[in-house]
């Protein structure tokens, strides 16, 4: 137990840690500032801090999904840093490999992670150009493509990570009721669900 003196009190490191990862779980799970504070024996406006100490944005739940990727380090690193919720990235030796696994358990693993972007009120595709439609058809949420190239791909396509950031920046502060702009280099299509339940294409600059 790593222990540190303030004055004459001597404070527990991993007794804070601990006590913070109960507040958060607590949270996350749909309990109110005040219910936490009461279980924990904390002031209300403690929970409150920490949150704000910690925050890294607000509005949305995004996911980005995409194959495949060559530098899906970079991406998910950068995915991370814009505090996006789900990120499932893979290289094409990586979707091959899921492929080869059966149909069994390739069918049910995709209808897990497509019930699981269902959820998503926007979902960032980077794929080919056929698959980014295919999914637009399918969500139920707004759906932002970015094709890296013409179906099928067999190869890895690099993604341009600072593009990437500037897009997931502009949707963010979007939400967030802060208008940007900054340049881009890139066309991304946006499909925006209509109460018809039929899709609107949008070719255009985010």
């Amino acid at each position: 137990m790593e222990l540190t003196r303030i004055g004459n009190k001597i404070i527990s490191r991993e007794r804070l840690i601990e006590l913070m990862g109960v507040i958060l779980k607590k949270r996350s799970n749909g309990a109110t500032q005040a219910e936490v504070a009461s279980d924990v024996g904390v002031e209300r406006s403690f929970v409150s801090h920490l949150e704000s100490l910690g925050e890294v944005r607000r509005g949305k739940h995004i996911a980005l999904v995409g194959f495949p990727v060559k530098n899906k380090h970079e991406v998910k690193k950068a995915a991370k840093e814009c505090g996006i919720d789900f990120v499932y990235i893979l290289s094409e030796k990586e979707r091959i490999s899921f492929a080869d696994k059966g149909g069994t358990f390739v069918f049910n693993e995709v209808l897990n992670i497509l019930a699981k972007l269902q959820k998503f009120d926007i979902v960032i595709f980077l794929a080919s150009d056929k698959r980014v439609k295919s999914l637009s058809n399918i969500l139920n949420g707004e759906v932002i493509g970015i094709p890296l190239g013409k179906s099928p791909l067999k190869n890895d396509k690099k993604v341009d990570v600072e593009e990437l950031k500037n897009l997931l920046t502009n949707i963010i502060c979007v939400e967030e009721g802060v208008r940007i702009e900054k340049g881009r280099k890139r066309k991304s299509w946006v499909f925006k669900k209509k109460s018809s339940s039929k899709s609107k294409v949008f070719r255009g600059r985010i």
